[in-house]
Parts: structure tokens; sequence; C-alpha cells
């Protein structure tokens, strides 16, 4: 013991004690998803607070020289005893009973209870210190180690603070209308029981209108259940904002929500509110869950079976690489099925997991910060096949053998989810999100951490050739824009089924009527090839401004693609907007083929005789280094914008960078440039300065030049970026991403695919490198949404693999028996090879 305590003398300086503020990293290894309730357990480095698995701490040490690492072990108790009398003394868990995570009555942040063991370990030799070793040390050594040791244990892991921080769901606030709600002098007068929706007849699930007393039903919830929406429908129709569930008044309160606020709310005027309708609060007695109890018992049924598809049928649980379960992190399926899709997809596999070695030799001293790493270690996580292991039952004897259940050890990418959503303001949340929007989110930081070498994402790039006829000269214009995402619009118009729904909604509206429940009501049939044609039909724009004529006109504008990705994303827009401007889902079947062929829809250029459109001067970013007069802008247009409520400025460099096109025009560029750091900034023309002390000739360095010439840009592109970001590298490769439609139609305009010339003799289109070939498909996985908005619901993906269809529900991952590819949200399609 005398070797080790000169040992630990020599590195006493390289063992610190945790301070406030400092990331401990003590639940999950920086390189894999070892824990310490893994095999070998988890070994935190005692200076940088860093954690690995046994597989990678000697790496650190030989990269780090750090020698002083503490070892965490957990074992899972035994738990044979019934859950209401633990035979090991202590208390029984309680069920939540509030919407909260980490406080009293809420739900407990640890899943299972485990037995833990900590010991210091030195490298290399991998010597064991326990605290009785350490008692026996000089005391500057015992009390330095055990202030380390003992403030490692104590303090919180990232993980835990990232993903389980204190939360409430039941904070609720004072209503606005609540201090001068209007109530109606109608006579009505609420019995104390005996209730029912006047609509409907509904018994259950009812609110009653705190202005007017009208007893109706709840909303119906995305499961078929709950109400039929009739209090939400009087609130539209009538603006009375606040309603009170009936059977949870209590002398102590009751569930409130407004409406207009949408949202649960507190009445601090609810007995007066209540008296007003006869009932009196100090006698009422709760009769029905309320809406935090719901929520509850939803939030503890996240996961079954039997809310997703395919519920119907025993699925047989599948093992091995490539067949990884995720963890719900707390409404991160959205996350787990794109990234589930992803790695299935080559040239991620090739970026990331066959260069793994080389990436995690190259991270930085900190790897958990760094995005390489982090997607590298969840793509070996999901296809190594280490973590597709059966998951034990808590109830079990770890060391007894049973029948394997559906659920799996999986990963929990929480490392991960914290990076990607960093200063995000809905991905670095716990909020359900939409997992198209987070597909884009994904490929924008791959294309921003793939600077050289190769970009996986060009597996989705292709291009969109926009093709404008003015219809009084017959003369066109030629864009072309980068995207990622093909999005099909739903015409409910054309539905096979026409006559069914026709036949439904007169049933539904007779019911309503009468006062009857309504019926199911069928789901909408619409054939793909219906979708398809709403997006290649010719849109007519009533309000074109057009250079060859000089004034406003009729034109059309047909959309094809100029060139066709290895990798296809469809998306079916199934969520809109009401008449009313509330968000809803199409419940709709498409019948989605598993090939397609798009070759009749690539863009052809300029045909033989054509003419164009005179070019609108001032070009977007047409000459940076030269004097550019102010521009004359479409007045009307901008009016028309501002009118919408959007910015000034904005509305002025929508219409600048449309060249006077028209309020479409205008429109779209508005709503695809809303999310730019300098969306409302001032209008700055090319050649003028874009911030104090800056000119357009000022020099620019030629390392960031080079490093985003390497990303595909042509270096006029890149010169136009550093220029409007005053040469900042990281706000150039943003505002270049942000404005890739602006630098696409002007590049084209100044002789790009679109001018004339056989194919042969044309240049390759300047900007982000895209893959182009065949436009046959055949479909390998899709991604399907369950729930009323993509803000709420349950995502799940179903994969193609060796010609089984695969179903990833988080940590299940079975054999589809009946992949329900008409329900579909997300499609992948990859390239069929000829």
């Amino acid at each position: 013991m005398t070797e080790v305590s000169e040992i630990l003398k020599s590195v006493l300086s390289t063992i610190r004690v945790p301070r406030p503020g400092d990331r401990v990293h003590k639940d999950e290894c920086a390189f894999s998803f070892a824990s310490p309730e893994s095999e070998g357990g988890l070994y935190v480095c005692m200076n940088s607070f860093l954690g690995f698995g046994s597989k990678y701490v000697e790496r650190h040490h030989a990269k780090t020289g750090q020698r002083a690492y503490l070892h965490i072990t957990r074992t899972r108790k035994t738990q044979k005893e019934d859950d209401s009398n633990s035979g090991s003394g202590d208390p029984p868990k309680k069920k939540p009973t509030r919407l909260a995570i980490g406080i009293e009555g809420g739900f407990d942040v640890e899943q299972e209870q485990y037995q833990e063991e900590v010991k210091l370990v030195l490298f290399p030799d991998r010597q064991e210190v326990t605290s009785d070793d350490l008692a026996s040390m000089p005391d500057v050594v015992r009390e330095r180690v055990s202030l380390s040791m003992a403030g490692l244990q104590a303090a919180d892991s990232v993980s835990h603070t990232l993903q389980v921080q204190q939360w409430d769901g039941e904070v609720r606030q004072e209503s606005k209308y609540a201090a001068e709600l209007k109530q109606l002098d109608n006579g009505v007068k609420i019995p104390p029981c005996g209730w029912k929706c006047e609509v409907c007849d509904l018994q259950e699930n009812l609110w009653m209108n705190l202005t007017d007393g009208k007893v109706l039903c709840g909303r119906r919830y995305f499961d078929g259940s709950g109400g039929n929406n009739h209090a939400l429908l009087h609130y539209q129709q009538t603006g009375y904002p606040l309603a009170v569930k009936l059977g949870t008044i209590t002398p102590d309160g009751a569930d409130v929500y407004s409406y207009d606020e949408d949202d649960m709310v507190l009445d601090s005027k609810l007995p007066e509110h209540l008296s007003h309708f006869g009932i009196d609060m100090m006698t009422m007695e709760k009769t029905e869950r309320t809406m935090t109890e719901l929520e509850i018992a939803v939030n503890q049924r996240v996961g079954e079976w039997e809310v997703i598809q395919e519920s119907g049928t025993t699925l047989r649980p599948l093992w091995g690489p490539g067949l990884t379960g995720m963890k719900n992190l707390g409404n991160s399926c959205y996350l787990n099925s794109v990234m589930q899709v992803l790695f299935t997809i080559p040239d991620f596999q090739t970026k990331y997991v066959s260069n793994i070695d080389k990436i995690f030799n190259e991270a930085p001293s900190d790897p958990t910060q760094d995005f390489k790493t982090q997607v590298a270690k969840l793509g070996y996580g999901l296809l190594s096949g280490e973590y597709s292991k059966p998951a034990p039952d808590p109830g079990d004897d770890p060391n007894s053998s049973t029948e394997p259940r559906g659920d799996q050890v999986g990963i929990a990418p929480r490392m991960f989810k914290a990076l990607v959503g960093r200063g995000h303001p809905e991905f670095s949340t716990n909020r359900q999100q939409d997992a198209q929007e987070f597909l884009l989110h994904f490929i924008n930081m791959v294309e921003r951490n793939c600077r050289s070498g190769m970009n996986p994402s060009e597996a989705f790039r292709f291009l969109v050739e926009e093709k404008i006829v003015c219809q009084q000269s017959q003369k066109a214009k030629y864009t072309q824009r980068v995207d990622y995402i093909v999005q099909l619009p739903v015409p409910m118009d054309q539905a096979t089924n026409m006559e069914e729904l026709q036949e439904a909604e007169r049933h539904r509206e007779e019911a309503e009527s009468s006062g009857a429940p309504p019926s199911a009501a069928p789901r909408a049939k619409i054939p793909f090839a219906s979708c398809l044609a709403a997006l290649s039909e010719p849109e007519t724009l009533t309000d074109f401004w057009s250079s060859a004529v000089q004034a406003k006109t009729t034109a059309t504008k047909t959309t094809r693609f100029a060139s066709f990705p290895d990798h296809l994303v469809i998306q079916i827009k199934k969520f809109t907007f009401g008449l009313d401007w509330v968000p809803k889902k199409l419940d709709v079947s498409i019948d989605v083929p598993d090939t397609l062929d798009l070759s009749a829809l690539r863009a052809m250029g300029q045909q033989p005789g054509e003419e164009l459109l005179p070019e609108v001067a001032p070009l977007p970013l047409m000459t940076p280094d030269v004097e550019v007069k102010a521009p004359v802008l479409d007045d009307s247009t901008v009016s028309q914008l501002c009118e919408m409520g959007f910015p000034l400025e904005a509305c002025r460099k929508a219409v600048y960078y449309t060249g006077n096109t028209g309020i479409d025009a205008a429109m779209n560029w508005v709503m695809g440039h809303m999310e730019d750091p300098d969306f409302s900034a001032p209008l700055v023309l090319p050649g003028s300065s874009s911030a104090p002390g800056t000119t357009p000739t000022e020099s620019l360095p030629e390392e960031h030049l080079v490093t985003i010439v390497s990303m595909g840009f042509s270096r006029d592109q890149a010169t136009r970026a550093l220029r409007a970001t005053n040469n900042v590298l990281e706000r150039a490769v943003d505002w270049i991403f942000s404005h890739l439609d602006d630098l696409e139609s002007m590049d084209v305009s100044e002789g790009g695919r679109s001018g004339g010339g056989s194919e042969a003799s044309r240049e390759p289109p300047p900007g982000p490198h895209v893959h182009d070939g065949t436009g046959k498909y055949e479909l390998f996985a899709f991604i399907s949404h369950m729930g009323t908005s993509t803000m709420c619901g349950h995502y799940v993906c179903h994969i193609k693999k060796d010609q089984q269809w695969v179903i990833f529900n988080d940590q299940k991952v079975c054999a589809s028996e009946k992949p329900p590819k008409d329900l579909g949200y997300l499609y992948f399609y990859r390239r069929v090879v000829e």
C-alpha cells in the first residue's frame, strides 16, 4: 500500500474536487453507451470528470496521462417481494400523483433500484484503492482523494441535469380573463350531478362554459377516446374563453381551461363564477379524473404496444446488429425514429461508423461536445448489436433465465440529444417535435460539420427547377433551388371513397342536429398518383410582375427535378389548418407504392426557340464590388406583406430578393427566411458596407474562402457569404445555408443549368454538389405519427431489412406483420440501380 500511497502523492495535483458548474459525466461513457450498470462499470476521470467504459478508459489514459479514475459499478437489486411490501425495509414505491419530475408526488427519476460500489483505480496497472485503504494513507492524500470521491458521488451528472430536471407540469398561471369574466344572466342553473353533453348526450369528460353555462363534451383524444369536441366548437362559435371540468370541482378547486390561452389556468374567482350557475363549490365532491391524473395515466402508458400500429398481432422481437432499440428520453420518439432510418443509409454508415476509430482518435479533449464523435457513437451503438439484448424484467432475479420480453436494453441517446438540441428553442426541450423538422435540423448540422471530406447529407440533396411563363409575352424564367425533402400535398377532393365520406358527413350533421352521438368517420382514401399530380401540375400566378411587359399579369409556374438524389424523402402534408385556423391532421390513407418512377418529372431546361424574360435589376447579391443604386421595389407588394404583420425591412428584402415578381414569390421568401437571424435587419445592398468599419473591397481571409469552397460552393458564393457577415467564418457558413435559394436563383440567371445549349455543353451548376441519376426508386423505410398534431402523440418507424419489414418503437424492435404503409408521414426511397 506504500507504493500506492506514493503514486497518489505524485498525481495529487491532477485530482480535482468538483465545484459548482463543473460538468460531471458519471452516467455515460463519452465514446459508448457504457454506464455504471454495464459490464465493467464506468471510470470517471478525477481531473476532467469525463466518463469512460472499460473499453475506452485505457485510450484516455494513454492520450492524457491521467492516472486516477473513480470506478463506479451498479448492480440491480432483486425485487422478488410485492411492490406494496418491500422485504428490504425500504418503503413501497408510491404511484405518481403529480404531473412532475424530481419533486414530491411526481414521477420517480430512478426507474429501478441499484446498489452502487465505488473505488479509486490507478492506471496503467489498474491498482484499486478502497475507502478503507485511504484511511491508512497520509492526511494530505486521504483528504484530497476523499473529498474528490465524495464530491463526484454527490454531484449531479450532466445527463441527469439535462434530461431529468425538476419539472412541475401542474404550475398554472392566473387566466387573464378570470378577474373580469363576463357571465350571462340567462337563468341557467346546473344540478350537482347527472350531467350530459347538450349536443351528443355524452356523460363523461364534460366541461361547463363559465360564460353561458353550456355543458358540452371535451376534445377527442388521438386514440379515439375522450369527447366529440363540442366544448371546443362552442368556444370557436362564441369566443367564450373559460370552461370548468365537471366532476373535478371540490372545495379545493377544479380544472379550468382557457381556450384562448390554450392551457390549464387558475381562476381566483372560481367560487363566484360557479355560484352564478347555482354550483356551491364547498359541497361538491370529485367524481371525474382531473386533467393532471389523465396526463399521468397517459405518461405511464407511453411505449405500450396497444397505442401504436400493429397492436392486434403478437410481434416477434428481433435482436442483433442493426436491430437496436432506443430509449425514449421523454417525447424523444421523433429523434429515435429519424436516427434509426438515417443509419440504415450507407452514406451515414461510411462517414461515421466505418471511420469510428479515426474519429475517436481525433476527438477533442471534451468528446461529449464534439458533433462527429457523438454521431459516430450513436451510429455504432445502433449498428453494432452490442446493446441489442433483452431488457431484464425489474421483478426478476438478474441471474434467472426467463423468456425475453420485447423491450431491449437499447441505448439512451442523452449526450447526442443534448448536443444536437443545444441552443435550439424546440429541440433543447423535452416537448414532442415534428420529425420532419428534426430531420432538416440534423441535415443542417451535418452540412455545417462536413466542411471537408465526405458529406453524407448529399444523399438527400437535389436541385429543383422552377419555370415561370408569362402568359402575356410567353417568355419564361428559370430558377433553381436546393432541397432535401419532397413535400406532397393531399388533394382531399380526389378521394376514391368520396360518396362514403359525403354520406358520413350527412350522418354527422344529422346527429348534431338531433343530439345523438356521431358515428366514427371513415378514413379518406387518396391515390398517391393524385398527390404527385398536385405537386407537378402548373400553378397559376395571378399577380406576377412581368419584366417583359413591365406590368402585373398572369403566369404559370411549373416545378420539376433538376437532379434526382440517391435517397428521396417524401413528406405527406397531413398537417394543415382549417378555415378557423385551428391546426388539424388529415385522416387519410394513401396507397404509397413500393417502387416509384419519377423520370417524367425531370426538368428539361430552356427549350429551343424559347425566349427568356429580361433580367430584373437589381439581382440579389449580384455584384458586391460595385456601387449599387437603390432598388425600385413594388410598393403594393411590400404593403401587402406588412399588412400580414411582417416587419417592414423583411418585406422589403422579400420583394427585392424575388425581383418584384409578385406577392406569391415574396410570401414564399418570407416563409423560407423567417428563422434567419437577420430577418428583420435593414436591407443591405450588394456592394454596400455590411457593418461599421467594413468596405466592399476589404480583403477576405483566404483560409475562410478555402474552407467554404471545400464544402462544394463556388468561390464567388463564398466571397458573398463572407462579405455579408463581416468575414466571420461561422456566421458565413450559417448565412450561406440560409440563403441557398437566393444564391441558386442568382447563379442560374448568370448562365447556370437553365441556359441554352446541349446537355453536354452545359457547365455543372455552381453551389452545393448534388448526386444525379435515374429517377427510379424503391421504398425502404417510413416514419408514422399517431396523434392530432406533430407536437403531441407518438412516432414509430418501419425499416426494410433483408426483405423483412421491421418496426422500431423506441426500445421495442420486432418483425412487422402488417406494415401500415398507407398511414405514414415521412417516406424514404433509395435509387434503383439498373
